[in-house]
């Protein structure tokens, strides 16, 4: 069955954020920075509004049909709300890992390409629905766009276990973030298929 992937609109929000916090909810960074359940559901919305809320301004959060699945691009020379998630980390973060959420924010600065690239801070399925080609579909939907415009696309694997998946679509291991007690994540990068051979 083929799973349908749309531009998200604006009364989509609310859906594609709780849908990314429920799939967050076990990821080894986001419980790092917020172990506490009632702190992560009360934090994570609007962190993610943070980090990647700006797609839902240039049209470049998708959803599946069912809203079961979620992503959020942000276009070339667009970036998260830096500020915002500075405050996050000042008011919200453990006083005990506060220095190393820093250090890591630092460190995924430094990966980001310089040249003009698509970035994908957050991609998220709800966890009863995950192993059914969500992320896939999310992936190949917005890659598609990467391939026409022969443009770069980044992330950073906050969770080993989807590293095959975005591997699988062309991602590439670069580097590696990780600060203290912080959990490791990896910095992928991944070259628009039109202008590589074979792949």
């Amino acid at each position: 069955m083929t799973t349908e992937v749309v531009t998200a609109s604006t009364s989509d929000r609310v859906p594609v954020v709780t849908t990314i916090v429920l799939a967050f909810s076990t990821d080894p960074m986001a419980r790092w920075c917020w172990p506490n359940a009632d702190e992560y559901l009360a934090t994570m919305p609007i962190f993610t509004e943070a980090f990647g809320g700006r797609a839902f301004q240039s049209d470049s959060a998708h959803c599946t049909s069912d809203r079961r699945g979620a992503a959020l691009w942000l276009r070339p020379g667009t970036g998260p709300d830096e500020e915002e998630m500075g405050r996050i980390a000042e008011e919200r973060v453990p006083s005990s890992v506060r220095d190393d959420v820093y250090r890591v924010m630092e460190r995924m600065a430094h990966f980001h390409p310089s040249e003009p690239h698509w970035y994908l801070p957050m991609i998220g399925v709800d966890p009863t629905q995950q192993g059914k080609g969500y992320g896939s579909a999310l992936l190949s939907h917005a890659l598609r766009q990467c391939d026409r415009d022969g443009c770069l696309a980044y992330l950073e694997s906050s969770n080993p276990r989807n590293i095959p998946l975005y591997e699988r679509h062309g991602f590439r291991a670069i580097g590696e973030i990780q600060s203290g007690s912080s959990p490791t994540m990896v910095a992928m990068l991944r070259t628009p298929r039109s202008a590589t051979a074979n792949e």
